[in-house]
């Protein structure tokens, strides 16, 4: 009998057990959504959160409500995470970063999410061991134009756009690191993140044939030699992004790439410069591991 198995008791007579049958137009459960709501940015909330859900194995739908600050928007929230609630069958996940205690209540209180208040699991167990209350400021910095903090940060995003792939020679005393490398071994996003994320003044400088035939580091930044820190790249790595920029050309043929990486590699050693390979690594595994060597005195948070 198709769907069922079937045994025989004792007196021979067949004992039928019914297996489940599934409807064949049965929708998948879709994936979970998850809402980052904060009263600023919501870049905490989403960094913090992003970082759990990446213990699991599953592929997640993210909902941002950033600037919910006040009663109203968090009824809106509600009704969206109610919503969601309703249209999947279960509770959607909610990270929380709200500053203002009412705010939160009301979405506390009225939606259907699992909520993850990431202050209240934070902040209070803190002011508790402290003896003291935070100031419950909302964002990074309560006021822009007032932080010393975020102008540093500006002026370390703009040093490192204006220092980028070498394009100023100018202020590269100024700099906290000078990171050197062949062309698309990751310089670029590596300064700027170090910019953006810890108000460094990152500068890069490309390693070209020239240097390799000089066999030395380019000229400008021979005085520096204590703030440089090489990046290098897999050829074969190296060879497919240069391929997705330049198609079939010198610049991403494997035997090139392979030369150019090894002349580096060498130059680098020679000059007893600290480096690593930035292969397998993400933009901050990169910056984390540049921080350790350099031990700048200087970083923003």
């Amino acid at each position: 009998m198709k769907g069922s198995s079937a045994w025989r008791n004792s007196d021979n007579l067949p004992i039928v057990v019914s297996q489940p049958r599934f409807l064949e137009n049965q929708r998948p459960m879709p994936n979970p959504t998850v809402f980052f709501i904060s009263d600023g940015t919501g870049i905490t909330a989403e960094t913090f959160g992003n970082a759990i859900l990446a213990q699991f194995e599953l592929k997640f739908r993210h909902v941002r409500l950033p600037f919910v600050d006040s009663v109203d928007k968090a009824h809106q929230a509600v009704r969206q995470i109610n919503h969601v609630a309703e249209l999947e069958g279960r509770k959607p996940i909610v990270f929380t970063t709200l500053v203002n205690e009412d705010v939160l209540k009301v979405i506390v209180d009225g939606s259907k999410g699992m909520m993850l208040d990431m202050f209240g699991t934070f902040v209070n167990p803190l002011e508790a061991e402290l003896g003291i209350k935070s100031n419950h400021r909302i964002g990074r910095f309560s006021d822009a134009s007032k932080s010393k903090e975020y102008h540093n940060r500006i002026e370390a995003i703009n040093f490192s756009l204006a220092h980028d792939d070498g394009q100023l020679n100018r202020d590269l005393e100024l700099s906290d690191v000078i990171l050197v490398g062949v062309s698309r071994s990751g310089k670029t996003p590596t300064s700027l993140y170090l910019a953006m994320q810890h108000g460094l003044k990152a500068a890069n400088y490309p390693l070209i044939p020239d240097d390799f035939e000089r066999k030395q580091l380019p000229p400008a930044l021979v005085p520096f030699k204590k703030k440089i820190f090489g990046l290098t790249i897999q050829p074969d790595r190296l060879s497919e992004i240069r391929n997705e920029r330049r198609p079939n050309s010198n610049y991403a043929n494997l035997v090139n790439c392979r030369y150019e990486v090894a002349e580096a590699e060498s130059m680098m050693r020679r000059a007893g410069i600290r480096w690593l390979s930035t292969t397998h690594k993400s933009i901050e595994e990169i910056a984390t591991t540049i921080l350790q060597e350099i031990s700048p005195e200087r970083l923003t948070y």
